[in-house]
């Protein structure tokens, strides 16, 4: 077991009632308020009003990893323009791939790491902290966390009582997006609890359209699945335990969500393109089966976070008008709050590296990307008008709202071979039992050999 990851884990929050609830009301008022509006995309400035003094850096040449691609990517490097432009560097991006770890590992054990690194597990955070491959940030980093983030986004960035990371991208995991003619016409309305959900899918399936849309293809996907299902059917305190291994695979607990995650993946005909199809399938496709045609969609829902909007702006659906989002149906009491993000850590102690984490620390570094969208920065600090709709802008707000009343996704503080390693672990055994649901025992069993490999059981 990892206890001592443990406690930066229990820290992250309590349940979060107040995010649920206030996302729920917000996103009602963003739907209700119509179309994609600009909110205060066209006002610069959060951009134009310095708040961080970056070093002069000219002829130095960083390199920064991360696993963004495409438009995530681009959206990226505008933020890492503005930093060239104000300090002088050069900055270059490197693609890490799914396997984050495995390629910054090999990076740092062959000499020649990146300054910085976005690691997308806190695991992984961890396990890098303990092998002495982090530099723990310096003042400037440290002055800008303190002003601008809550405790609990701190505590995920650190080891030991010693700050390593910036937690400079969020997520919220637990929401649905649906295409609206889909509903419209099958006659039915966003539900809030899953036994609706299940029943609405059915009724959605009757209209001749099939209901959800998976991307199983990528293993990931399907944890925060699970995560949402079994946070809220079996609550905080076990997700606790489980996401530290302190209860096994095997554990009742992870029977009944598995079973109740099996009554949708059960039935072939909920699932576009059926169970085999939803293994074909990777997550981009996933969402724009919903939503490239707005009026004749592949498939009518698709689970996953607010990035989701970055998939739905290379469609012709507008969020707020043809898109619309609703939280995680109720498994239990109490519907989830799964939340995930992407950490800047530096590799090398160097000015530029330090530099570099100064900045994504501050509230122009989140502005610029949190104008284009598919982005939700946890900088307490940020004007959140600067979100180019109202669905963003809610979701973005809810998530400052909660404070440190949220969960971190699980697969994410695991060690990077069981939750964050493609083709084994956590993401293999899921995708077994998307293929075949009906055998919760054998995906138990998988699951906990897996686990118990990693943590070093």
């Amino acid at each position: 077991m990892r206890t001592s990851v443990r406690t930066t884990r229990s820290r992250a929050g309590r349940a979060g009632t107040a995010l649920v609830t206030a996302l729920a009301l917000a996103l009602t008022a963003a739907a209700c308020g119509g179309g994609d509006d600009d909110g205060g995309s066209g006002d610069d400035s959060q951009k134009q009003q310095s708040t961080v003094e970056l070093p002069d850096l000219k002829g130095q040449n960083l390199q920064v990893a991360a696993v963004w691609t495409g438009p995530e990517q681009e959206n990226f490097r505008k933020v890492l323009d503005e930093f060239e432009e104000r300090t002088g560097a050069t900055v270059s991006f490197v693609p890490t791939g799914d396997n984050v770890a495995t390629f910054i590992g090999s990076k740092i054990e062959g000499g020649a790491p990146p300054d910085v690194a976005m690691l997308p597990q806190v695991g992984v955070l961890q396990q890098f902290a303990e092998k002495g491959w982090l530099k723990p940030v310096d003042e400037a980093t440290r002055e800008q966390l303190d002003k601008n983030f809550s405790a609990g986004w701190r505590d995920l960035g650190s080891h030991d009582g010693e700050q390593y990371g910036v937690y400079y991208k969020a997520a919220n995991k637990s929401l649905v997006w649906y295409n609206t003619t889909a509903f419209e016409n099958a006659g039915t309305s966003a539900p809030e609890t899953w036994d609706a959900f299940i029943e609405t899918a059915r009724t959605i399936s009757d209209s001749g359209v099939p209901p959800v849309s998976v991307g199983g293809a990528d293993g990931w996907t399907l944890t925060d699945w699970f995560e949402n299902v079994y946070l809220s059917q079996a609550g905080p305190e076990k997700y606790d335990q489980l996401a530290a291994h302190e209860i096994p695979w095997t554990d009742p607990s992870v029977e009944e969500a598995l079973s109740t995650l099996g009554e949708l993946f059960g039935e072939d005909e909920l699932l576009a393109g059926g169970n085999e199809g939803a293994l074909r399938t990777e997550f981009p496709k996933s969402v724009t089966q919903v939503f490239a045609d707005p009026e004749a969609p592949q498939a009518a829902m698709v689970y996953e976070g607010d990035f989701v909007a970055v998939n739905i702006a290379d469609t012709k659906s507008e969020i707020g008008e043809h898109a619309q989002v609703f939280p995680f149906p109720a498994v239990g009491d109490e519907q989830p709050v799964v939340s995930g993000g992407d950490a800047a850590v530096a590799l090398k102690d160097t000015e530029g590296a330090h530099a570099l984490l100064t900045f994504l620390a501050s509230t122009e570094a989140a502005a610029i990307w949190a104008e284009q969208g598919g982005f939700i920065s946890p900088n307490k600090e940020l004007d959140t008008s600067v979100y180019p709709n109202e669905a963003l802008k809610a979701i973005a707000d809810a998530l400052i709202a909660a404070g440190d009343d949220f969960r971190f996704d699980m697969s994410d503080q695991a060690p990077a071979a069981f939750g964050g390693t493609k083709g084994q672990g956590e993401w293999k055994a899921l995708q077994d039992f998307l293929r075949n649901p009906s055998d919760v025992a054998g995906a138990q069993r998988a699951l906990e050999s897996a686990a118990a490999k990693a943590y070093g059981d």
